[in-house]
């Protein structure tokens, strides 16, 4: 009787460890991350290094490209304009909207997004190319 008790006692044991160490199957869920595209220049790296890569080339890419409608600059027009797009499954620029702002400074911000190079790979998503959207707010501001 005694040991039989501690076999259970054991079984019990190493029956409750294996339960939390592998879950309950039942709430098993397989998730697939969205890797960004590879903007030209950053293919080096992990994918964290490289969507970090993304975002600076991004950032530097509007700033550099940036122009003031001279009317609006001369009439003192500011705003916020938001461009909504997609980097499609062959790594190119897919404006979907534009918002915000007067007509002109939304017709900047989508010629400055327009501008964008071919991704060198696109956006992938369980080994597979995904369009990937992406919201980026441009805001125009005189200085007046």
């Amino acid at each position: 009787m005694k040991y039989t008790l501690i076999i259970l006692s054991l079984f019990l044991t190493t029956t409750a460890f294996s339960q939390r160490e592998w879950g309950d199957v039942e709430k098993n869920e397989v998730t697939l991350k969205e890797l960004a595209p590879i903007w030209p220049g950053c293919e080096s790296g992990n994918a964290s290094q490289r969507d970090n890569c993304f975002k600076q080339k991004l950032a530097t890419h509007i700033a550099k490209n940036f122009k003031y409608p001279t009317d609006s600059y001369k009439k003192n027009e500011q705003g916020r304009v938001v461009v909504d797009f997609y980097i499609n499954e062959k790594g190119l620029v897919d404006i979907k909207s534009v918002t915000g702002g007067t007509a002109a400074l939304q017709a900047e911000a989508k010629r400055n997004i327009g501008l964008i190079p071919q991704m060198k790979k696109p956006g992938m998503m369980g080994g597979k190319p995904k369009a990937i959207q992406y919201i980026v707010p441009i805001t125009f501001k005189t200085g007046k």
